[in-house]
């Protein structure tokens, strides 16, 4: 998983750089110590006076207090007369669930001139958290109206994370629908019809479906929906009926194709995915989609013939082919043959990519000497990238994990990061490992030395925030990091997972089941079916746990949360 710093805070290195080097000097201070106890600066400049509750309400955020973080940057807002703060001040309550101070901090954002979309969809949300159902739904059909794409996908956003729960959400999407309000644009009615789908909707997705072919008669993006709705419903041999029907029409439409392979995957049907992507025009991504469909589905057979078949259409095959050889070799465990399309590539950029699999090729071969050997090579080698330098440690680790030698995968890692200090991949994986492990002590020594080198690192802080909480007793502080990782990215999937988890593991049941419905809307994920399965079987839904849980297998049978749910409840 690649790793990122993101953005500084707009409004702090703002207010920063109005306040001049005075105020910045007051700041380093400021935060040395705790920001809420720094001096009132001696000046009516309202950037100035601001300063001091910006600090803290930053101070707050980085430490995963989004209460204490509202307040502050409500102050702040109050003290600057800024727009961009009050706007800030909103969405920092809105996120900690201060209903009253989201008010107070959208009220000063209208007052300081704001307007637009984003102001409309904050009203919407804190009308929907209030119960006020039909001022929520004045400010969504405003949205709605808007021209252009903005307001309806702001209004989609509302409705998919802006309400209470699932069944709030249901009721203001159906009566958007049935009072005519979605806007005459395919995309948005498409939109619309999958949320529904995702919420659990069927018969609101059913109404949407029937609208959309009245409206948009023979558009296959349409066709494309009924598909997916009647696959949802389990209906499955219907939804193959549809698909059949554009099988002409998707012969010279390649986003058609790739469209349809994937609703043939979702079916299960990953021959009937590769065949279609067979119809049109044949190039590398095209045949390496079909030969990941076909391997999949262990149809060795298929994927032998589309292998004949590229060989025979290359006489003289550049890099790229060879190496997509290479890789349709190992899949049909010719490893001679994949090995000899590896070794057969030239310099380049394919050049890298091609040692490696030979490096596991050979594995494969049981030649694990030849094949830790030239991993060893590429690591020494000064003339290649360092991506492939380090990728060959994490390789080697992975390796060695599959040969069950625990203590020479943990020396792999230690070699790697010696030769790339600090590096976040190496140390990532080295956290999982240990973690996959039972040994949480040292998953989170590896997970807190990346947040001191990245300290904005979401996906570190939703990966320590997650481990605390399921693994340790420390439930509080997996909530400030978790709220942390929030604050830079409220609609993840996984990070709206992670809190309905800790929520649910400091009995906060009721609210951890709303986080974990939207999550599970926003991403059919086998751990968070998991997790919404065992907050239900714990409230005493025990029929829609299982329901959960019976989806979470087919996603992924030997999925871990899965399995701990399983045992723990005995369902």
């Amino acid at each position: 998983m690649a790793l990122r710093r993101p953005a500084t805070g707009v409004a702090f290195a703002v207010a920063l750089a109005l306040a001049g080097a005075t105020a910045q000097a007051a700041a380093g201070t400021a935060l040395r110590a705790d920001p809420s106890q720094a001096a009132s600066l001696p000046s009516d400049d309202p950037v100035v006076e601001a300063l001091e509750p910006l600090l803290a309400a930053e101070f707050a955020v980085q430490s995963g207090r989004l209460d204490d973080a509202a307040r502050w940057y409500l102050e702040a807002a109050r003290a600057a007369r800024d727009v961009e703060l009050a706007e800030r001040a909103t969405r920092i309550a809105l996120l900690a669930g201060d209903n009253a101070r989201a008010a107070q901090a959208l009220e000063l954002w209208r007052r300081q001139g704001g307007e637009g979309t984003s102001l409309l969809a904050a009203e919407a949300t804190l009308a929907l958290r209030d119960n006020r159902e039909r001022v929520a739904r004045k400010h969504l059909v405003e949205l709605l109206q808007t021209p252009g794409d903005d307001g309806w996908r702001q209004a989609l956003g509302v409705v998919a994370g802006g309400a209470r729960d699932p069944e709030q959400a249901a009721t203001v999407l159906e009566r958007l629908v049935e009072g005519g309000r979605i806007p005459d644009n395919l995309q948005a009615w498409l939109a619309f019809g999958g949320l529904a789908q995702r919420m659990g909707q069927p018969g609101l997705a059913e109404t949407i479906v029937t609208e959309v072919v009245r409206r948009f008669p023979g558009e296959p993006r349409v066709a494309l929906l009924r598909a997916s709705q009647l696959r949802e419903a389990d209906r499955d041999d219907e939804a193959r009926k549809v698909l059949e029907s554009l099988a002409e029409q998707a012969s010279g439409n390649a986003e058609l194709r790739l469209a349809m392979a994937y609703e043939y995957d979702a079916l299960g049907d990953l021959g009937a995915a590769s065949a279609i992507l067979a119809r049109g025009p044949q190039d590398d991504q095209t045949y390496a989609l079909r030969a990941s469909l076909l391997a999949r589905a262990e149809d060795k057979g298929a994927l032998a013939g589309l292998y004949e078949e590229l060989r025979r259409t290359a006489a003289k095959p550049d890099p790229s082919r060879r190496l997509l050889l290479g890789q349709m070799a190992e899949f049909l465990d010719r490893f001679d043959e994949a090995l000899g399309w590896y070794e057969g590539v030239p310099g380049g950029p394919q050049r890298w990519p091609a040692r490696l699999r030979s490096a596991n090729v050979l594995h494969e071969l049981q030649r694990s000497e030849e094949s830790y050997g030239l991993l060893h090579d590429i690591q020494a080698d000064a003339a290649a990238p360092d991506d492939a330098r380090r990728d060959a440690y994490l390789l080697e680790a992975s390796l060695l994990e599959e040969d069950g030698t625990p203590e020479a995968e943990m020396d792999a890692f230690a070699r790697g990061l010696a030769a790339f200090p600090d590096d976040l991949e190496i140390l990532y994986a080295r956290a999982l490992s240990w973690e996959r492990r039972d040994d949480i002590a040292r998953a989170e020594a590896d997970l807190r030395r990346l947040l001191v080198i990245e300290p904005e690192s979401v996906a570190a802080l939703n990966a320590l925030g997650y481990t605390l909480a399921d693994r340790t007793s420390r439930y509080q502080e997996a909530l400030e990091l978790i709220n942390r990782a929030r604050a830079a990215e409220p609609d993840n999937a996984a990070i709206i997972d992670s809190y309905g988890w800790v929520l649910y593991r400091l009995g906060r049941n009721e609210e951890a089941l709303g986080e974990l419905r939207r999550a599970f809307a926003l991403q059919k994920d086998a751990e968070i079916g998991a997790h919404l399965g065992e907050v239900l079987w714990v409230l005493g839904k025990r029929e829609e746990a299982r329901e959960y849980f019976r989806q979470a297998r087919e996603l992924d049978p030997d999925n871990r949360a899965l399995q701990r749910a399983l045992e723990k409840t005995g369902a």
